[in-house]
């Protein structure tokens, strides 16, 4: 199966919205942070490894304590993940945190400042 096939793009599919629902009401860690998004998986061609870039709205520390929350639940992750879908091969997952949606936050402000600042200076004039 090659990366971007039809089968492949079906499978990161369906394991992102499975992942997401184990995540979102099966975990009872008090680390996990309620508002976590899985953003994306990436499973490889050979089923063998996975990754799962997660977004958390919070700051730095909650963040980190989701993610260890997150790598210490991979065991009963996997388990249910097999459970749900039938794959030949259960994904060993890897948890990567995605930082696209503060980045795009945080630019979409720098914008907005830069813009208001623009404004301000054709008042002036």
């Amino acid at each position: 199966m090659r990366k971007n096939s039809v089968k492949n793009t079906r499978i990161n599919g369906e394991v992102q919205k499975v992942l997401a629902e184990i995540i979102r009401g099966e975990l009872k860690d008090p680390r996990i942070n309620p508002m976590t998004t899985v953003m994306a998986v990436e499973v490889a061609p050979d089923l063998k490894s996975c990754k799962a870039f997660i977004s958390v709205l919070g700051d730095v520390k909650s963040q980190e304590d989701t993610l260890k929350g997150l790598n210490s639940a991979m065991g009963y992750i996997r388990t249910q993940l097999a459970k749900k879908i039938n794959l030949r091969n259960t994904p060993e997952i890897k948890f990567i945190m995605d930082q696209s949606v503060e980045y795009g936050i945080n630019m979409s402000r720098l914008i907005d400042e830069v813009n208001a600042g623009i404004h301000e200076r054709e008042e002036e004039e």
